[in-house]
């Protein structure tokens, strides 16, 4: 079954109430079947500068490269079932860093930017996903949400660490507060995974503007 053929994508975004104007970025790619969201973070709108080249490049190495992926050869015994694919989505994820990482070096106004980001790509009925920082992406699937990423922040390693419980955790630890970001550093580790799809999943992708003002509930 070919999914792509099915895939329908929606962009959103809000400035909301609390800020004048927006740091993210995002974009939804039907033909490459691509979607990405940064959150950007820094100076006068050197967030919006790190998520837009965060959004841009991504786009950009995933278009250049995605002709020379080939559809995997049966289920593997260990490892990614699209290594790939992988490969190409974390490239595009450390172009991104290595792009965001010098012009802050260069440019004054962009020093100490930075941006996390999320992103998934449709390949061969599986969805790739990359992401650093606390973005996040959830699946919905027969009546159950479930959020497949695990967020890059001070608040989630409190609670992995065993010193708070999540409910504890947030009411005693800033929730924005990441831990892993893009162009903080010349390289960023990059969490990958894949995840086979179903007809009717449905993908959300967003910034911590979303869940933070909604429970996983409300969503």
């Amino acid at each position: 079954m070919n999914l792509a053929d099915k895939l329908e994508m929606v962009n959103i975004s809000d400035t909301g109430r609390k800020r004048p104007h927006n740091e993210d970025s995002s974009i939804a790619d039907p033909e490459l079947g691509l979607a990405v969201i940064a959150d950007g973070m820094g100076g006068y709108k050197a967030g919006e500068i790190a998520s837009a080249m965060a959004v841009m490049t991504v786009l950009e190495t995933v278009r250049e490269g995605i002709g020379r992926l080939r559809p995997a050869n049966g289920r593997q015994e260990s490892g990614p079932l699209h290594p790939e694919a992988w490969q190409l989505l974390a490239e595009a994820v450390q172009k991104a860093n290595g792009a965001i990482f010098q012009t802050a070096g260069r440019l004054e106004e962009c020093q100490g930017m930075g941006t996390t980001v999320v992103s998934t790509l449709l390949y061969d009925d599986h969805i790739i996903v990359a992401h650093a920082g606390d973005s996040r992406i959830y699946r919905y699937r027969s009546g159950q949400l479930e959020q497949l990423t695990i967020d890059h922040s001070l608040l989630q390693e409190l609670i992995d660490r065993g010193f708070y419980t999540p409910e504890e955790a947030e009411e005693n630890t800033p929730k924005n507060l990441v831990t892993r970001a893009l162009g903080i550093d010349p390289e960023v580790k990059v969490d990958l995974g894949e995840h086979e799809v179903q007809p009717g999943d449905i993908y959300l992708l967003c910034s911590d503007g979303l869940n933070d003002m909604v429970t996983d509930e409300e969503i």
